[in-house]
Protein backbone atom coordinates (compact mmCIF):
# COMPACT_ATOMS: atom_id res chain seq x y z
CA UNK A 1 0.00 0.00 0.00
CA UNK A 2 1.02 3.48 -0.99
CA UNK A 3 1.79 5.86 2.21
CA UNK A 4 2.54 9.78 2.46
CA UNK A 5 5.71 11.40 4.61
CA UNK A 6 5.90 14.37 5.75
CA UNK A 7 8.92 15.54 6.98
CA UNK A 8 8.31 18.89 9.42
CA UNK A 9 10.80 18.72 11.70
CA UNK A 10 12.60 22.00 10.72
CA UNK A 11 12.74 25.23 12.72
CA UNK A 12 12.12 27.36 9.42
CA UNK A 13 14.95 30.18 11.01
CA UNK A 14 14.92 31.99 7.31
CA UNK A 15 11.70 32.81 7.82
CA UNK A 16 12.34 34.66 11.72
CA UNK A 17 10.41 36.86 12.47
CA UNK A 18 7.36 34.57 11.48
CA UNK A 19 8.86 31.91 11.96
CA UNK A 20 9.56 31.28 15.80
CA UNK A 21 10.44 28.20 17.92
CA UNK A 22 6.90 27.68 18.80
CA UNK A 23 5.55 28.18 15.25
CA UNK A 24 7.91 27.11 13.05
CA UNK A 25 7.60 27.40 9.03
CA UNK A 26 5.73 24.57 8.20
CA UNK A 27 3.17 25.68 10.20
CA UNK A 28 2.59 29.71 8.52
CA UNK A 29 0.57 30.73 5.13
CA UNK A 30 3.73 32.10 2.92
CA UNK A 31 2.39 30.72 -0.21
CA UNK A 32 -1.69 30.98 0.10
CA UNK A 33 -4.25 30.83 2.45
CA UNK A 34 -3.54 27.04 3.86
CA UNK A 35 -0.54 26.26 6.14
CA UNK A 36 2.52 24.88 4.10
CA UNK A 37 1.90 21.80 6.10
CA UNK A 38 -1.60 21.86 4.81
CA UNK A 39 -0.43 22.54 1.50
CA UNK A 40 1.57 19.22 1.58
CA UNK A 41 -1.13 17.04 2.20
CA UNK A 42 -3.75 18.42 -0.43
CA UNK A 43 -1.45 17.78 -2.58
CA UNK A 44 -1.30 13.87 -2.07
CA UNK A 45 -4.79 13.29 -0.96
CA UNK A 46 -5.97 12.37 -4.46
CA UNK A 47 -3.20 9.63 -4.39
CA UNK A 48 -2.97 8.79 -1.27
CA UNK A 49 -5.72 8.45 1.29
CA UNK A 50 -5.50 10.40 4.31
CA UNK A 51 -5.72 7.60 6.92
CA UNK A 52 -1.98 6.30 5.40
CA UNK A 53 -0.62 9.81 5.86
CA UNK A 54 2.80 10.24 8.61
CA UNK A 55 3.76 13.37 9.77
CA UNK A 56 7.36 13.26 11.22
CA UNK A 57 7.72 16.25 13.51
CA UNK A 58 9.34 17.36 16.66
CA UNK A 59 7.72 16.39 20.05
CA UNK A 60 6.93 19.84 20.75
CA UNK A 61 5.52 20.23 17.38
CA UNK A 62 2.81 17.59 17.35
CA UNK A 63 0.11 19.67 19.23
CA UNK A 64 0.94 22.07 16.40
CA UNK A 65 0.65 19.53 13.62
CA UNK A 66 -2.96 18.57 14.83
CA UNK A 67 -4.05 22.15 15.39
CA UNK A 68 -3.24 22.97 11.87
CA UNK A 69 -4.74 19.79 10.16
CA UNK A 70 -8.36 19.02 10.21
CA UNK A 71 -8.59 15.33 10.88
CA UNK A 72 -4.70 14.54 12.37
CA UNK A 73 -4.67 12.77 15.35
CA UNK A 74 -1.98 10.92 17.22
CA UNK A 75 -1.70 8.24 14.95
CA UNK A 76 -0.80 10.25 12.26
CA UNK A 77 2.51 12.15 13.83
CA UNK A 78 6.10 10.16 14.38
CA UNK A 79 7.37 12.25 17.23
CA UNK A 80 10.49 12.58 17.24
CA UNK A 81 12.46 13.44 20.98
CA UNK A 82 15.07 16.08 19.52
CA UNK A 83 16.06 16.37 16.04
CA UNK A 84 18.81 14.49 13.98
CA UNK A 85 18.19 15.33 10.40
CA UNK A 86 16.56 13.64 7.64
CA UNK A 87 17.86 10.44 8.01
CA UNK A 88 17.10 9.21 11.41
CA UNK A 89 13.29 10.39 10.21
CA UNK A 90 13.25 8.85 7.45
CA UNK A 91 14.53 5.56 9.02
CA UNK A 92 11.54 6.24 12.15
CA UNK A 93 8.99 6.34 9.32
CA UNK A 94 9.91 3.08 7.17
CA UNK A 95 10.77 0.76 10.21
CA UNK A 96 7.26 2.17 11.67
CA UNK A 97 4.91 1.46 8.38
CA UNK A 98 6.98 -1.79 7.66
CA UNK A 99 5.84 -3.31 11.13
CA UNK A 100 2.28 -2.53 9.56
CA UNK A 101 2.90 -3.38 6.16
CA UNK A 102 5.67 -5.31 5.06
CA UNK A 103 4.58 -4.11 1.65
CA UNK A 104 4.37 -0.41 2.53
CA UNK A 105 5.58 2.33 -0.38
CA UNK A 106 6.57 5.38 0.97
CA UNK A 107 6.22 9.02 -0.75
CA UNK A 108 8.87 11.04 1.13
CA UNK A 109 8.19 14.59 1.10
CA UNK A 110 9.19 18.09 2.77
CA UNK A 111 6.62 20.35 4.00
CA UNK A 112 8.09 23.21 3.04
CA UNK A 113 7.96 22.79 -1.23
CA UNK A 114 6.11 24.79 -3.82
CA UNK A 115 4.97 22.19 -6.43
CA UNK A 116 2.87 23.02 -9.54
CA UNK A 117 0.96 21.55 -11.15
CA UNK A 118 0.07 18.77 -8.35
CA UNK A 119 -2.07 16.92 -11.33
CA UNK A 120 1.68 16.17 -13.09
CA UNK A 121 3.45 15.31 -9.43
CA UNK A 122 0.76 12.39 -9.15
CA UNK A 123 1.40 11.20 -12.43
CA UNK A 124 4.93 11.34 -11.87
CA UNK A 125 4.70 9.82 -8.25
CA UNK A 126 2.42 7.44 -9.22
CA UNK A 127 4.80 5.83 -11.61
CA UNK A 128 7.63 5.87 -9.33
CA UNK A 129 5.85 4.25 -6.72
CA UNK A 130 5.27 1.38 -9.45
CA UNK A 131 8.33 1.00 -10.00
CA UNK A 132 9.17 0.66 -6.18
CA UNK A 133 6.76 -1.38 -4.85
CA UNK A 134 8.16 -4.02 -7.68
CA UNK A 135 11.59 -3.48 -7.57
CA UNK A 136 14.65 -3.01 -4.97
CA UNK A 137 15.33 0.67 -5.92
CA UNK A 138 15.52 4.12 -4.13
CA UNK A 139 14.20 6.94 -6.16
CA UNK A 140 14.31 10.06 -6.22
CA UNK A 141 12.22 13.63 -7.91
CA UNK A 142 14.16 15.53 -9.96
CA UNK A 143 13.41 18.92 -11.19
CA UNK A 144 14.05 20.63 -14.38
CA UNK A 145 15.87 23.05 -13.92
CA UNK A 146 14.43 26.88 -14.50
CA UNK A 147 17.85 28.79 -14.20
CA UNK A 148 21.29 28.33 -13.04
CA UNK A 149 19.96 28.09 -9.02
CA UNK A 150 23.03 27.64 -6.69
CA UNK A 151 21.31 27.40 -3.58
CA UNK A 152 20.07 23.87 -4.95
CA UNK A 153 22.21 20.39 -4.78
CA UNK A 154 22.30 18.91 -8.31
CA UNK A 155 21.66 15.27 -9.69
CA UNK A 156 23.85 13.77 -12.86
CA UNK A 157 21.38 11.90 -15.30
CA UNK A 158 23.06 8.49 -16.11
CA UNK A 159 21.80 6.34 -18.28
CA UNK A 160 18.05 5.52 -19.16
CA UNK A 161 16.67 2.64 -16.89
CA UNK A 162 13.42 2.34 -18.08
CA UNK A 163 10.22 4.22 -19.16
CA UNK A 164 6.97 3.85 -16.82
CA UNK A 165 4.31 4.68 -18.07
CA UNK A 166 4.42 8.58 -19.18
CA UNK A 167 7.72 9.41 -17.64
CA UNK A 168 11.62 8.26 -18.62
CA UNK A 169 13.81 6.74 -15.30
CA UNK A 170 17.35 7.41 -15.30
CA UNK A 171 20.05 5.61 -13.02
CA UNK A 172 21.74 8.42 -10.86
CA UNK A 173 25.30 9.24 -11.94
CA UNK A 174 26.54 11.37 -9.52
CA UNK A 175 24.88 14.12 -7.07
CA UNK A 176 26.46 17.48 -6.46
CA UNK A 177 26.30 20.21 -3.72
CA UNK A 178 25.33 23.43 -4.52
CA UNK A 179 27.63 25.16 -7.11
CA UNK A 180 29.45 28.09 -7.47
CA UNK A 181 27.89 29.86 -10.36
CA UNK A 182 29.84 29.34 -13.03
CA UNK A 183 29.35 26.06 -12.58
CA UNK A 184 25.50 26.20 -11.79
CA UNK A 185 25.87 27.97 -15.60
CA UNK A 186 27.33 24.91 -16.97
CA UNK A 187 24.89 22.80 -15.39
CA UNK A 188 21.92 24.63 -16.61
CA UNK A 189 23.37 24.47 -20.33
CA UNK A 190 24.43 21.46 -20.35
CA UNK A 191 20.96 19.37 -19.72
CA UNK A 192 22.60 16.53 -17.65
CA UNK A 193 21.42 17.44 -14.42
CA UNK A 194 18.16 17.86 -12.59
CA UNK A 195 17.54 20.08 -8.94
CA UNK A 196 17.93 17.54 -6.20
CA UNK A 197 14.24 18.05 -4.54
CA UNK A 198 14.46 16.20 -1.76
CA UNK A 199 11.19 13.96 -2.85
CA UNK A 200 11.73 10.36 -2.87
CA UNK A 201 9.65 7.23 -3.31
CA UNK A 202 10.89 3.89 -1.79
CA UNK A 203 9.54 1.16 -0.32
CA UNK A 204 10.00 0.82 3.42
CA UNK A 205 12.17 -2.64 3.02
CA UNK A 206 14.66 -0.93 0.12
CA UNK A 207 15.38 2.17 2.46
CA UNK A 208 15.53 -0.02 5.36
CA UNK A 209 18.09 -2.37 3.95
CA UNK A 210 19.86 0.60 2.13
CA UNK A 211 20.02 2.08 5.69
CA UNK A 212 21.57 -1.12 7.27
CA UNK A 213 24.41 -1.47 4.51
CA UNK A 214 25.15 2.93 4.37
CA UNK A 215 24.96 3.29 7.49
CA UNK A 216 25.00 0.37 9.80
CA UNK A 217 25.04 1.67 12.92
CA UNK A 218 21.92 3.30 12.18
CA UNK A 219 20.79 0.07 10.63
CA UNK A 220 20.88 -2.08 13.89
CA UNK A 221 19.27 0.78 16.42
CA UNK A 222 16.52 0.87 14.02
CA UNK A 223 16.34 -3.04 13.86
CA UNK A 224 16.51 -2.97 17.88
CA UNK A 225 13.97 0.11 18.37
CA UNK A 226 11.33 -2.07 16.03
CA UNK A 227 10.71 -4.43 18.54
CA UNK A 228 9.87 -2.36 20.96
CA UNK A 229 6.99 -0.93 18.61
CA UNK A 230 3.74 -1.34 19.98
CA UNK A 231 4.99 -1.69 23.53
CA UNK A 232 4.87 -0.04 26.60
CA UNK A 233 8.80 1.20 26.20
CA UNK A 234 8.01 2.61 22.79
CA UNK A 235 8.77 6.34 24.17
CA UNK A 236 11.94 5.08 25.89
CA UNK A 237 13.37 3.55 22.97
CA UNK A 238 12.86 6.01 20.64
CA UNK A 239 14.51 8.26 23.20
CA UNK A 240 16.98 5.74 23.12
CA UNK A 241 17.44 5.65 19.11
CA UNK A 242 17.64 9.33 18.89
CA UNK A 243 20.32 9.87 21.50
CA UNK A 244 22.46 7.06 19.51
CA UNK A 245 21.63 8.42 16.16
CA UNK A 246 23.77 10.12 14.19
CA UNK A 247 22.43 13.99 12.51
CA UNK A 248 22.91 13.35 8.39
CA UNK A 249 20.61 13.96 6.00
CA UNK A 250 19.28 11.16 4.05
CA UNK A 251 21.36 12.15 1.18
CA UNK A 252 24.32 11.87 2.47
CA UNK A 253 24.40 8.94 4.39
CA UNK A 254 22.79 6.74 1.85
CA UNK A 255 21.81 8.27 -1.57
CA UNK A 256 25.36 9.33 -2.26
CA UNK A 257 26.68 5.94 -1.33
CA UNK A 258 23.78 3.35 -2.69
CA UNK A 259 24.20 1.71 -6.35
CA UNK A 260 20.32 1.20 -6.51
CA UNK A 261 19.19 5.38 -6.80
CA UNK A 262 16.92 5.74 -9.93
CA UNK A 263 15.83 9.60 -10.82
CA UNK A 264 13.14 10.76 -12.79
CA UNK A 265 12.39 14.13 -14.80
CA UNK A 266 9.62 16.12 -13.27
CA UNK A 267 9.07 19.24 -15.61
CA UNK A 268 7.14 21.00 -13.09
CA UNK A 269 7.55 23.98 -11.25
CA UNK A 270 8.89 23.07 -8.27
CA UNK A 271 10.75 25.56 -5.31
CA UNK A 272 12.23 25.29 -2.08
CA UNK A 273 10.54 27.92 -0.37
CA UNK A 274 13.40 28.82 2.12
CA UNK A 275 13.38 31.91 2.73
CA UNK A 276 12.13 35.72 2.20
CA UNK A 277 13.44 35.91 -0.93
CA UNK A 278 11.06 33.23 -2.47
CA UNK A 279 7.68 34.48 -1.76
CA UNK A 280 8.71 37.09 -5.02
CA UNK A 281 8.87 34.27 -7.41
CA UNK A 282 5.32 32.95 -6.10
CA UNK A 283 3.58 36.06 -4.69
CA UNK A 284 1.61 38.00 -6.86
CA UNK A 285 3.20 41.74 -7.39
CA UNK A 286 2.42 44.73 -8.30
CA UNK A 287 3.62 46.86 -11.33
CA UNK A 288 7.33 47.60 -9.45
CA UNK A 289 7.78 44.27 -8.84
CA UNK A 290 6.83 44.89 -4.84
CA UNK A 291 5.41 41.95 -2.81
CA UNK A 292 2.67 43.16 -0.31
CA UNK A 293 1.41 41.12 2.19
CA UNK A 294 -1.15 42.64 4.60
CA UNK A 295 -2.08 46.26 5.52
CA UNK A 296 0.91 48.21 3.90
CA UNK A 297 1.63 50.87 1.93
CA UNK A 298 4.62 51.19 -0.68
CA UNK A 299 5.22 54.40 -2.72
CA UNK A 300 8.48 55.20 -5.41
CA UNK A 301 9.67 51.85 -4.06
CA UNK A 302 11.10 48.58 -6.08
CA UNK A 303 11.43 45.08 -6.09
CA UNK A 304 10.75 44.95 -2.16
CA UNK A 305 8.83 42.13 -0.27
CA UNK A 306 6.73 43.79 2.41
CA UNK A 307 4.84 41.34 5.05
CA UNK A 308 2.71 42.95 7.85
CA UNK A 309 1.01 39.96 10.38
CA UNK A 310 1.27 42.81 13.16
CA UNK A 311 -1.19 45.67 14.09
CA UNK A 312 -0.65 48.92 12.03
CA UNK A 313 0.33 49.58 8.59
CA UNK A 314 4.24 49.27 7.29
CA UNK A 315 4.92 52.29 5.11
CA UNK A 316 7.34 52.38 2.40
CA UNK A 317 8.88 55.12 0.53
CA UNK A 318 11.75 55.58 -2.08
CA UNK A 319 13.53 52.18 -1.64
CA UNK A 320 14.15 48.79 -3.31
CA UNK A 321 15.44 45.59 -3.02
CA UNK A 322 14.58 45.39 0.63
CA UNK A 323 12.49 42.63 2.94
CA UNK A 324 10.44 44.29 5.46
CA UNK A 325 8.54 42.20 8.26
CA UNK A 326 6.32 43.18 11.05
CA UNK A 327 5.35 40.37 13.44
CA UNK A 328 3.66 40.57 16.59
CA UNK A 329 6.59 43.05 18.52
CA UNK A 330 9.24 42.17 16.09
CA UNK A 331 10.41 44.31 12.86
CA UNK A 332 12.75 42.91 10.29
CA UNK A 333 14.38 45.36 7.48
CA UNK A 334 17.13 43.24 5.02
CA UNK A 335 18.02 43.87 1.66
CA UNK A 336 17.83 41.51 -0.33
CA UNK A 337 21.05 40.19 -0.89
CA UNK A 338 21.61 39.68 2.75
CA UNK A 339 18.57 37.71 3.47
CA UNK A 340 20.37 34.34 3.50
CA UNK A 341 22.48 35.71 6.87
CA UNK A 342 18.82 35.83 8.71
CA UNK A 343 20.50 33.40 11.40
CA UNK A 344 23.25 35.86 11.80
CA UNK A 345 20.65 37.55 13.76
CA UNK A 346 19.04 34.76 15.89
CA UNK A 347 22.32 33.48 16.96
CA UNK A 348 23.22 37.26 18.73
CA UNK A 349 19.85 37.20 19.86
CA UNK A 350 20.29 33.85 21.63
CA UNK A 351 23.72 35.46 23.10
CA UNK A 352 21.72 38.16 25.20
CA UNK A 353 19.11 36.50 27.43
CA UNK A 354 16.72 40.28 26.97
CA UNK A 355 16.29 39.33 23.79
CA UNK A 356 15.57 35.47 23.91
CA UNK A 357 12.25 35.89 24.01
CA UNK A 358 11.78 37.18 20.39
CA UNK A 359 13.53 33.69 19.00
Amino acid sequence: MLYGVILAGGKGERFWPLSLAERPKQFLRLISDKTMIEETIDRVLPLIPFENIRIVTGRSMSKLSRENVKGLDERHILAEPFGRNTCAAVGLAAVHLVHDDEDAVLVTLSADHLVKPPEKLLRILNSAAAIASAEDCLITIGIVPTRPETAYGYIKLGDIYKHEQDFIFYRVSAFTEKPKAAVAHEYYYSHDYLWNSGMFVWSAKSILAAIKKCQPDLGELLVEYATHIGTPGENAARESLYEKATSISVDFAVLEKATNVLTVKADIIWDDIGGWNSLSRHRDSDNDNNVVVGDALVLDSYETVVYNEGDGIITCLGVSDLIVVRSANITLVVHKTKADRVKEILARLEENENTRQYL
